[in-house]
């Protein structure tokens, strides 16, 4: 068993870092895409009036400052806040905060257990009576985002389950996917809670595991903390083909797409990528466009 539990850890974490890292690349090499030409833009100085650079008629030789700390602050709040759901459904985002922090907290608490079990591995004892202040910051820690993960994820799992049955406006739109993905996070996070009240209330069990893990002298866990371990594990394989991308491809739509306002300028970087594009073949036809030509003969028409 613990052969198995620990092949299955390294194969799920090597997995799903190889599939987020492929679907990164495949995203970040896809063509130019169509300007959006919305505004204010949080970077620019015409931001705090929702103003924009067209106020300047030379806008393409002005030397623009772009305030790239207030992009990255725009941006965790967006990521920790999850405004723009609580500006239109409220009792909705209630539950999908929920979720989203116990999806969070439950990454954040593998993160600490690795960490934990590296520091163990350097003679620190991780404990409420540790000699050292950074062995009880562990414990804590560890059991801190252990426990409000399991709890927060399953009352939202729960609350979004039903909340895209009951709610029509919200049931459209729902796919056989969404319910699958709610029922499987409720059933990781209920395991998480049996795992810690009734098998390991220290959690130091999962610490040993990973000790094990670093150490490739791996060890058995009891019953109900190996049925937590297998079901994360199947759940970080099934992450690539759920919208869980979503945490990557945000970084990339606010700063490549929605608040990209790059001028295109004579000579730049920007104008080669189009002139690759517009000298691309047409592949398909309509009354209004020939099929055959590029698209730099189909604009002069």
């Amino acid at each position: 068993m613990n052969i198995f539990l620990a092949t299955l850890t390294y194969f799920a974490y090597i997995f799903i870092i190889g599939m987020y890292t492929i679907k990164a690349v495949k995203y970040i090499r896809m063509p130019t895409h169509l300007r959006w030409e919305l505004y204010p833009v949080v970077h620019e100085e015409q931001y705090r009036y929702t103003g924009s650079c067209f106020e300047h008629t030379d806008r393409q030789k002005d030397i623009r400052r772009k305030h790239t700390l207030r992009r990255v602050l725009f941006l965790l709040k967006e990521y920790f806040t999850l405004s723009e759901y609580y500006k239109r459904h409220a009792s909705y985002w209630f539950f999908l905060y929920l979720w989203h922090i116990g999806f969070m907290l439950i990454i954040t608490f593998h993160i600490f257990c690795f960490f934990g079990a590296v520091s163990m591995l350097s003679g620190m004892t991780i404990s409420p009576n540790s000699s050292n202040i950074p062995g009880i910051v562990f414990y804590y820690a560890i059991l801190f985002t252990g426990v409000i993960s399991f709890i927060t994820g399953t009352l939202g799992s729960t609350g979004l389950f039903v909340k895209r049955i009951i709610d029509k406006n919200l049931s459209l739109y729902a796919s056989p996917l969404n319910y699958f993905s709610y029922a499987f996070t409720l059933v990781i996070f209920l395991s998480g809670i049996y795992a810690w009240f009734f098998v390991d209330p220290m959690l130091s069990e999962y610490r040993e595991f990973w000790k094990g893990l670093i150490t490739l002298n791996f060890i058995n866990v009891k019953p109900g903390a190996a049925v937590h371990i297998v079901l994360f594990n199947l759940f970080l394989i099934y992450l690539p083909f759920t919208r869980s991308m979503h945490y990557i491809t945000r970084f990339f739509a606010f700063f490549l797409i929605r608040w990209d306002d790059e001028p295109n300028v004579r000579g730049s970087v920007l104008e080669k990528k189009l002139q690759e594009l517009f000298d691309q073949k047409i592949t398909w036809s309509a009354p209004h466009i020939e099929s055959g030509k590029t698209w730099k003969e189909a604009t002069k028409q």
